[in-house]
């Protein structure tokens, strides 16, 4: 038998249902209730509604769980890869052999981009933000593919699709890096795994032989799964509104990366090394910074404590934290922030203010730590955090045109001047 909760409004009975998911999650379903009653919800922000039910990941924050299709993220970050976590979010399932075997294949077949696409890089000023050029760069690529454009188009090229954008993605990023310094861009290595190839082509110059460290390597991989969805955040939402209109995939993207480049959102690791760099920039005392920290009345804030959604240890730190260690003994590197980082991640961890309150240090803190130490300018940052996030975008866009949702459109309670008469220029006072 059906659930259902009540609402009485002027003495009429409007009757909810109630929608369970998988994991017991409650909602009440309010898509009727304005043509019935007039009435709207008001949620600002939408931190407590629910726009969509999705079968792609769960979070629960409390708990500090995180799923990919129902797999636990520390399995996957320890027993997977990234494309392979990747093939899971689009697809629904973990691949056979031969189907990663044909993804990988396929991944490396479309990494080359179009030679046109140095002239649109060469049009950016040196000054341009990494994330305005790479939105720029999703967006042009339907100028090289029009035929995405069709929002009747075969499942077969929305595939086609997916595999090019997954594909050039890295080389994208890449050449945006490479030309803002002035440094000649790398081709893609198909000798190479995904990540592998990422990093050579961003860091590889014509003066030296480039080798990949693996350790660098699966670090990466690993900030790459763990970024990879994030359920229903201010990005992913973006991308399915957009979406929803029919607007192609790479225009979709696009949209989701300028979501993601507010300092809210993606820019969060580039706040905590810039705060490191402050408290360096003002002496240097940790503690000086965590008393900041502790007074209401400072407008100080920790960066990289605490999460919006995670009211426990974010489980993402845990497994960052593990090898943000492991980075920094491997590469040897010895800078102010790291030390200043360690400082404060031992004093938070112990300190009865922060426990008490669970600001425990979050994945965008040894996120920002390792790619610091990788050498990564923090401007490219949130790039990295994109590369991570597409499987998680592409995997909702798909999921909203499979389940035929309607246009996103939000209702508002407007509150501003009721009706006035048009005064002539002349009249005005």
């Amino acid at each position: 038998m059906s659930e259902f909760a009540e609402l009485k409004v002027d003495g009429k009975l409007y009757k909810l249902p109630i929608i369970e998911g998988s994991e017991h999650e409650k909602g009440f379903d309010v898509s009727g209730l304005r043509a019935e009653s007039g009435y709207i919800t008001v949620d600002t922000g939408y931190k407590n509604t629910g726009a969509t039910q999705s079968s792609i990941t769960f979070l629960d924050g409390e708990q500090g769980i995180l799923r990919y299709r129902g797999y636990p993220i520390e399995q996957l970050a320890e027993k997977s890869t990234f494309l392979e976590v990747a093939f899971l979010l689009i697809y629904g399932h973990l691949p056979s052999g031969q189907e990663l075997f044909d993804f990988k294949a396929n991944i490396k077949k479309h990494q080359l981009v179009h030679e046109d696409m140095k002239k649109i890089l060469q049009g950016f000023p040196s000054t341009a933000h990494p994330m305005g050029v790479l939105s720029s760069l999703a967006t042009s690529l339907t100028a090289f593919f029009p035929e995405s454009l069709d929002p009747n188009r075969s499942a077969e090229k929305i595939n086609l699709t997916i595999l090019r954008l997954l594909a050039k993605i890295t080389t994208l990023v890449a050449w945006s890096y490479t030309n803002a310094r002035g440094i000649r861009a790398n081709y893609p290595d198909n000798s190479l795994d995904y990540v592998s190839n990422f990093l050579k082509m961003m860091f590889s110059l014509p003066t030296e032989e480039y080798e990949v460290d693996p350790i660098v390597a699966d670090a990466m991989d690993k900030i790459f799964i763990l970024h990879a969805d994030h359920e229903q955040n201010c990005s992913t939402s973006t991308v399915r509104i957009v979406g929803s209109s029919h607007a192609n995939l790479y225009a979709s993207v696009a949209a989701g990366i300028n979501a993601l480049w507010g300092p809210l959102h993606g820019g969060a690791n580039q706040k905590v090394i810039e705060m490191l760099q402050n408290i360096i920039a003002n002496g240097g005392d940790a503690k000086k910074f965590l008393d900041k920290a502790k007074d209401p009345n400072d407008p100080f804030r920790l960066m990289g404590f605490g999460h919006r959604v995670y009211k426990n240890f974010d489980p993402r730190a845990k497994i960052l934290k593990a090898q943000a260690d492991k980075i920094l003994e491997r590469l040897g590197v010895d800078e102010p922030e790291f030390e200043i980082a360690k400082q404060l991640e031992e004093v938070a961890l112990k300190d009865e203010y922060f426990v008490k309150r669970k600001l425990y240090p979050n994945v965008d803190f040894y996120s920002g730590i390792i790619m610091k130490a990788i050498g990564i300018p923090i401007d490219m940052f949130p790039v990295m955090f994109t590369i991570g996030r597409l499987p998680g975008w592409i995997a909702q866009w798909k999921e909203m045109r499979n389940q035929h949702e309607p246009i996103g459109r939000p209702r508002q309670i407007y509150v501003g001047n009721t009706e006035q008469a048009y005064v002539d220029v002349g009249d005005r006072s």
